[in-house]
């Protein structure tokens, strides 16, 4: 959740840096900092707490109305994971006065390396990793030029992390390093500008190249050369930013909500970056003594409303499946005025997109008051009421969401849950091998649900069966029923067409009484244990009459049901099942809209934050 600003230019590089944290607030702070060598070559730091124009009235009295003068600089805003909110901990981090840098992400290894380098001498001034890197650097450069002292640095972090560094006396030349913490560069004209997020530098250029994993960037006023992980010299496209389909704007698409439901294998990769290494989840990111609550956690409640409860659902069926640990899950208005028990030890879960949804708030302030171990938000909006009012926060990074109907919030709401279910199962008898095959699959997750995507022509075909319906029933069974219940939430958003969900194994219970050849009934059926009893379910209904719609995994023998009424997706780990089998429901629901000319952006009587009962 930190973002790095820096520039080499043929100008005062302040003003260009201060713009950059501004944009970059979105993401969350606590503090902010720059470092700016001057025309001696001497570096300029300045750090502090809170917002960034908290930083810039330290400036101006420091450094007076023209502030900082220099041409090459780094800046950063920091959301803490290691340590508190303070000055001290703040970047930019120095070594000596030899060497700053800024830092985003997570070293895994840095408690080894810490022991390793107060055995040398160092004395450390802050609780971060990022000091670690800064004074390893510094050893480094006592026997090596500048280049090889990044180098051999870099090739010691274990973690996610983005870098930009400077050197004393140095002022042409900056090295950046990226691994699994998105970092770009802008290119100007005799001019470099570094950036978490190309938002950050949209005022000085809108031309970018994306390092990749494993690449080391050296750059100076008219060359930039870019290193992959071997060290071997490499070109990287450059990008021109399309102002046209930022987030205030539809862009190529009709609405707000198809355009972000094709965002999502993006928005979900932002979720994951700098949250998992190779094989693990990095518990540092969810937040400064983090790890420390989660050894405690006994239970978990959820919290939350919508499709955020929907989101919560499914994280029980993973939190009780991998973590062993119960999980209670309530919709926030009913938890606020009932009688509640909180077990000992038990983690609160709120779930909100806006992170002011008036009910959960509310729940979450009742639940403080019953006496809770900690408690964490799963949000959106960095700042947000949540936010502010719970001992931890998840941020799902999905970006603004502009379509009232949910789709990218609800993906990245469980990719986060995801991260935090294997955070507590490592403390609960999950293996290194079993976090490692999770891992492996989060990894794989943003291609895969990219793949869900590109079945949208025949989902789109399938959509004009449903133009003249007035009722559906959704059906799913395991984690899969939540996501049926968010399929017909969906549906019953942007269409108006009454869609009720159930486990499949209910249908003899009542629900069978509906079907018939007017009754659409749409089933997910990924290849599971539970797949069987489907089958068996899907036969009931069809014995009825009823119209089945299936979204099932391609190697399952279905193939009696009529070509029209079968999409087949890809086979999917089981952990990510529910994530890659919402979006065809998402895109199903959207294209019968569209055949019904409802508002789909802006559905009757409903509004993207319920800031009121």
């Amino acid at each position: 959740m930190c973002g790095i600003v820096g520039a080499i230019a043929q100008r005062n590089v302040s003003e260009i840096l201060l713009e950059g944290l501004r944009r970059l607030e979105y993401r969350g702070y606590d503090s902010a900092g720059l470092a700016i060598l001057d025309a001696n070559g001497d570096i300029q730091r300045t750090r502090a707490l809170g917002k960034v124009i908290e930083l810039e009235n330290t400036i101006s009295a420091q450094y007076g109305e023209e502030g900082i003068q220099g041409s090459i600089g780094i800046a950063h805003t920091r959301w803490a994971t290691h340590g508190v909110p303070s000055e001290e901990n703040a970047h930019p981090h120095m070594s000596s006065d030899e060497v700053v840098l800024v830092h985003n992400g997570i070293i895994e290894n840095y408690q080894d390396l810490k022991v390793e380098l107060k055995e040398q001498g160092y004395v450390f001034n802050s609780q971060t990793d990022s000091e670690v890197v800064v004074h390893l650097l510094h050893l480094e450069l006592k026997q090596n030029d500048f280049a090889t002292a990044v180098k051999n640095t870099v090739s010691r972090l274990h973690g996610a992390f983005a870098l930009a560094i400077m050197q004393k006396g140095n002022s042409e030349e900056m090295w950046v390093a990226r691994q699994g913490s998105p970092l770009v560069i802008g290119v100007g004209m005799d001019e470099f500008y570094v950036g978490s997020d190309p938002l950050a530098l949209l005022q000085v250029t809108d031309r970018f190249i994306y390092l990749e994993e494993g690449d080391l960037a050296h750059i100076t006023r008219k060359k930039l050369t870019i290193l992959d992980k071997d060290h071997s010299e490499v070109e990287r496209a450059i990008s021109v930013f399309d102002h046209k389909v930022g987030t205030a704007s539809k862009g190529e698409y009709k609405h707000f909500m198809l355009k972000e439901t094709f965002e999502q294998p993006t928005v979900i990769k932002q979720c994951l970056e700098g949250r998992i290494s190779e094989t693990k989840v990095l518990d540092q990111a969810f937040g400064v003594n983090a790890g420390e609550l989660l050894d405690k956690v006994e239970a978990v409640q959820i919290i939350a409303c919508g499709t955020s409860y929907h989101s919560g659902m499914v994280a029980k069926y993973w939190i009780e499946k991998y973590a062993n640990l119960p999980c209670q899950v309530e919709v926030a208005s009913e938890f606020r005025y009932r009688h509640t028990v909180i077990a000992k030890n038990t983690l609160l879960i709120t779930i909100s997109q806006s992170g002011e949804t008036a009910d959960t708030l509310a729940a979450l302030r009742k639940a403080k008051e019953k006496g809770l171990l900690a408690s964490m938000t799963v949000c959106n909006v960095p700042g947000s009421s949540l936010v502010r009012e719970s001992d931890m926060c998840l941020m799902t990074n999905a970006g603004p969401e502009i379509g009232v109907a949910s789709t990218k919030a609800f993906t990245t709401q469980l990719t986060a849950l995801l991260l935090l279910t294997v955070a507590l199962a490592k403390r609960n008898g999950l293996s290194e091998a079993a976090e490692a095959d999770i891992v492996a699959a989060m990894h794989q997750l943003p291609n895969l649900v990219e793949k869900a995507l590109e079945l949208d022509p025949k989902i789109q075909k399938i959509s004009e069966l449903f133009a003249d319906k007035h009722h559906s029933l959704f059906l799913g069974r395991g984690p899969m029923y939540p996501i049926a219940q968010e399929g017909a939430l969906k549906l019953k958003e942007i269409s108006y067409i009454h869609a009720e969900a159930y486990p499949a194994g209910e249908l003899k219970h009542g629900p069978l009484a509906l079907v018939d050849e007017d009754m659409p009934i749409v089933t997910v059926a990924p290849k599971n244990d539970l797949l069987e009893k489907l089958v068996s379910n899907l036969e009931e209904v069809k014995a009825r009459g009823g119209e089945l719609f299936v979204f099932a995994d391609e190697s399952v023998n279905l193939h009696d049901l009529d070509d029209q009424h079968l999409v087949s997706l890809p086979t999917v780990p089981s952990c990510l099942e529910p994530i890659v089998y919402i979006i065809p429901l998402q895109l199903l629901s959207y294209h019968v809209a569209v055949l019904k000319g409802t508002d789909v952006d802006q559905p009757r009587n409903l509004a993207k934050s319920v800031t009121v009962e």
